[in-house]
């Protein structure tokens, strides 16, 4: 037995080389879900910019399909919304009074304030709605406070086309002058603007959902505080000192600046840029690395 096969293979087996033992560094590899670096998290959102696109015009044409008059709610809402702040505020309270072209003045603050209120509430409860796509991928968080800014961004389009009709079009029909195409510098800023209070209170909300209850209080206060519906100059007339801390208020900033352009052929005055430009950029970089910072918290 001690001269057969089997014997030449135990010899063999035991009779083999050590094996080479090699060292492996785990500086090479990254935490899973970590949070990436900020300048590296912005790439990876833009890198998915066509991603988010298509994804917002998917939900506007998904959230029409099943109402019989599809599309046209998109309009329908914010005339509506006019039409009833018209009759309570223009006819029955006498707002009216002392405002060139109360329909037009009327109609801009509630179209595009209305842009701002539908990103902020849905912004802050994006991140919740999407706990199942958070802990599915891996993915910029912030993709989904932004995608429905996008969403309400091309929702705004035709309401800006029929606003752009009953203002020019309609009796009594104002002037066309060069001063519209600043119309889109003040919403470019209050895109800004808005998207990064969206991040903002996406964070605020992930981390205590009870504050969504209270984003729709704190947005009807700001929608008095912003001159949707009446004058600063004709309501506190008597309260020179309040009216200034009003008229820094971002959301009058951009209604005031669109409507001198498009109403009352004006052209605003530069602190009026510099104000919305500085609401603008720091909200905007306020918002996201605030929600950058919280990154890994989603989804837990």
């Amino acid at each position: 037995m001690s001269g057969g096969p089997e014997t030449g293979s135990y010899s063999a087996l035991f009779d083999a080389s050590p094996t080479t033992t090699k060292l492996v560094t785990l500086g090479n590899l990254s935490r899973v879900g970590a949070r990436p670096p900020l300048g590296q998290y912005v790439r990876l959102l833009w890198a998915r910019r066509h991603f988010l696109w298509a994804d917002a015009r998917a939900k506007v044409a998904s959230g029409t399909r099943q109402s019989l008059l599809g599309k046209a709610w998109l309009v329908l809402n914010p005339l509506v919304d006019g039409a009833v702040y018209y009759l309570v505020f223009g006819m029955l309270m006498k707002n009216s009074r002392g405002i060139d072209n109360f329909v037009g003045y009327l109609l801009i603050g509630v179209f595009l304030f209305q842009f701002t209120t539908q990103s902020i509430n849905g912004g802050a409860r994006s991140v919740q709605s999407g706990k199942n796509l958070i802990r599915a991928f891996t993915f910029p968080r912030a993709a989904l406070p932004i995608s429905v800014v996008l969403r309400n961004l091309l929702n705004l389009g035709p309401t800006l086309v029929t606003l752009t009709a009953l203002i020019y079009f309609i009796p009594p029909a104002e002037e066309y002058t060069w001063r519209i195409a600043l119309v889109a510098g003040a919403l470019a800023l209050q895109v800004m603007f808005t998207t990064g209070l969206s991040l903002l209170v996406a964070r605020w909300a992930a981390a205590l959902p009870d504050i969504t209850n209270l984003i729709g209080m704190v947005m009807r206060v700001w929608l008095y505080a912003s001159a949707v519906f009446f004058s600063f100059d004709t309501l506190l007339v008597d309260e020179p000192e309040l009216q200034r801390w009003l008229e820094v208020n971002p959301m009058f900033i951009v209604l005031d600046i669109v409507r001198d352009c498009v109403l009352y052929a004006t052209t605003p005055d530069l602190m009026r840029w510099v104000w919305l430009g500085g609401w603008a950029v720091g909200m905007l970089l306020i918002g996201f690395v605030t929600f950058w910072r919280a990154e890994e918290s989603y989804g837990r």
